[in-house]
């Protein structure tokens, strides 16, 4: 048996921190850490096991083999076995090979704090150190303004092995090859930030990255640890932000997961109605014991501080809040009060919120969350969850359904484009037209616009028109941007062969044009989450479907009206209310001719008219293009 140097980097002060839930930088102890021990290179093993009467570090130096490196117990029942091997460094496969005190049950698990995984199918742990050099300092010193809740967020989401293939090759781009060829993409589009769905190692393709089993270690699918926090650099040094999806809801039952670790329940909840996902066929974390609380906020900080993370989009959250998600009757248990929802999990969130602003108070936590549930994005100090902002899913759900209609019947659904209108404001909401939307046949956004080629487009710009001036920030899922045909599938690229289209190329351009003038007009974000920045002038045309309505900034001088007609039919000489008098300009067409647009019905200047009209003194005509949005601004000199 070969000798392991009894060693720990744990402190009484870690380990009390770690039993009360409150240890935030578990990375730092667990794992493996490279390093030199009375004079000897080597590396220091650690791993939570309470369960086992034996833990064995198994990997390709010791030829797999169970009991040549046995790690140490410690005194204090904090159930971390640990302990320092000589002449182990980077780049060695390893595993824990652990047996139970339960029933004689032997498991053999990947570290679940390792930094780097083996390429599925292999499924072992990499010992692994980098010493990357950030070059992103301007943007650290500067994001708290560029994450702020009233700065502009327009946000790219991206699934990292479908956005883009090396065809020749049929293969994944690399971290490096993105670093290049998505920061160029995603900074000519002018998107704010990016959001990457899952990127911490998972087993199964199909899954998409949300059944994880490396918590610690960017997926070994596109490269090293320190390749992607190149791509992660490149995104800042080029003035881009990037959120990660974080999945603190579930994780697979595979052998060399977290399930079932040391031969016990220890990180899933042991009763299956609160730790076993019957949707997803996974397990669910137990929210209510200290060490696995430690353990997720310390996933989610791990990702803020080594890799420059910029926010967390955090997944499933309604399943999480909810004893009686996706269960029938019986299935599921009453918490203390009789009510459905999980305290234990409730807790954490708070917890976890209130860690990660603590910590960085200049990234945003999005919630995933599609329920009713009270004060989501509202601060843990006056009750509410924490989160910097929350999915709009009611919002998405009522357009598209409202878009997919003819536009001949949508006078009698006037209240289905307006009534969000009642509750923006109750949350700070985020926009999304997510990967969600787009699979499971549900079509992709494009082939659910009813009508011939141009009005389909036309819908399609209209639909992105509405969305961006709605309060809120928005989320487009990659393809949304180019017209995709066909729903998302994960194992192709994206339809890029479609740009060689006057309309794909169109919607294209207009994405680039309504990103920049999202961007450049203070009304549309800086009160984006309040009563204040928005305002009717009439939503009561149904017979025409048409909306009109303001968008307020902090200065008067900057605000839109923002005029959208959901009809085929161009309006001319159309009358609408003006907050006072003055002169008017044109600011943004959606139906300009570079964006597959007709280029027919534009506005000149107009002028205020003393004409009593939407309950307003001041009135003016206008001309709104077939399934278009125009939006104005008065002219300086206005009084």
């Amino acid at each position: 048996m070969a000798d392991v140097t009894v060693f720990s980097l744990f402190t009484e002060f870690d380990i009390n921190l770690f039993k009360s839930g409150k240890h935030y930088k578990l990375y730092e102890k667990f794992g493996s850490h490279i390093m030199t021990v009375n004079g000897v290179e080597g590396t220091y093993f650690s791993v939570w096991a309470p369960t086992a009467k034996q833990v064995s570090v198994v990997g390709d130096f010791n030829y797999w083999k169970e009991g040549e490196h046995l790690l140490n117990v410690r005194w204090d029942e904090s159930g971390i076995w640990e302990g320092f091997i000589p002449n182990i460094g980077k780049g060695s496969a390893y595993k824990y090979k652990i047996q139970s005190n339960n029933n004689g049950i032997v498991t053999e698990k990947a570290d679940p704090y390792s930094r780097r995984c083996e390429h599925n199918p292999n499924t072992a742990s990499i010992v692994w150190e980098d010493d990357y050099s950030w070059k992103d300092s301007k943007w650290m010193k500067s994001r708290k303004k560029k994450n702020a809740l009233d700065a502009p967020y327009s946000v790219y989401e991206v699934h990292l092995g479908s956005w883009k293939k090396q065809i020749e090759e049929n293969r994944f781009l690399s971290y490096v090859e993105l670093a290049e060829d998505l920061v160029k993409y995603v900074k000519d589009m002018n998107f704010t930030h990016v959001e990457l769905m899952p990127i911490m190692e998972f087993p199964y393709d199909p899954s998409w990255g949300y059944q994880i089993t490396g918590y610690f270690a960017p997926t070994s699918r596109f490269g090293y640890p320190e390749e992607f926090k190149l791509l992660v650099d490149k995104l800042h040094q080029n003035d881009i932000g990037i959120i990660l999806d974080w999945v603190p809801s579930h994780f697979p039952e595979d052998a060399h997961g977290l399930g079932f670790f040391d031969g016990s329940c220890l990180y899933e909840h042991p009763d299956k109605k609160k730790g076993y996902h019957q949707d997803w066929k996974s397990l669910i974390f137990n929210y209510g014991r200290n060490e696995v609380k430690s353990f997720l906020i310390s996933n989610a900080i791990f990702w803020l501080e080594q890799f420059h993370a910029d926010g967390l989009r955090v997944d499933a959250v309604a399943s999480m809040l909810f004893l009686d998600y996706s269960r029938e009757e019986g299935e599921w248990e009453p918490n203390i009060y009789g009510g459905r929802e999980n305290l234990d999990a409730i807790a954490f969130m708070k917890e976890l919120n209130v860690a990660v602003y603590d910590n960085f108070p200049d990234v945003q936590t999005i919630a995933e969350e599609s329920t009713a549930f009270p004060g989501v994005s509202k601060p843990v100090f006056l009750g509410g969850l924490g989160f910097g902002m929350k999915w709009m899913m009611g919002w998405m759900h009522d357009t598209l359904q409202y878009f997919a209609k003819e536009p001949i019947y949508r006078k009698h659904h006037q209240n289905d484009i307006t009534f969000s209108l009642t509750y923006a404001f109750t949350e700070n909401f985020m926009l999304p037209l997510s990967h969600d939307e787009v699979v499971y046949g549900k079509k992709s956004i494009l082939g659910r616009m009813p009508g011939d080629e141009w009005q389909r487009f036309a819908n399609l710009r209209l639909l992105y028109s509405y969305m961006f001036t709605h309060p809120g920030t928005k989320l487009l899922f990659q393809g949304a941007e180019i017209g995709q045909s066909e729903e998302w599938d994960f194992q192709t690229s994206l339809d890029w062969h479609l740009l060689e289209y006057q309309s794909h190329k169109g919607i294209n351009q207009f994405i680039k044009a309504i990103n920049t003038f999202y961007k450049s007009e203070p009304a549309l974000y800086q009160k984006q989450f309040s009563h204040d920045g928005f305002e009717w002038i009439d939503y009561g045309d149904a017979e025409h479907s048409v909306i009109v309505f303001i968008r307020k900034g902090n200065q008067p001088k900057d605000n839109v009206i923002i005029a959208c007609n959901m009809t085929p039919v161009p309006l001319e000489n159309y009358r609408i209310g003006l907050p006072k008098k003055g002169s008017l300009i044109e600011v943004f067409n959606s139906d300009n001719k570079s964006f597959f647009g007709t280029g027919d019905f534009k506005n000149n200047s107009l002028t205020s008219e003393g004409t009593l009209w939407h309950s307003r003194k001041n009135s003016t005509e206008i001309t709104i293009p077939p399934l278009g949005m125009v939006a104005f601004k008065y002219q300086k000199s206005a009084k």
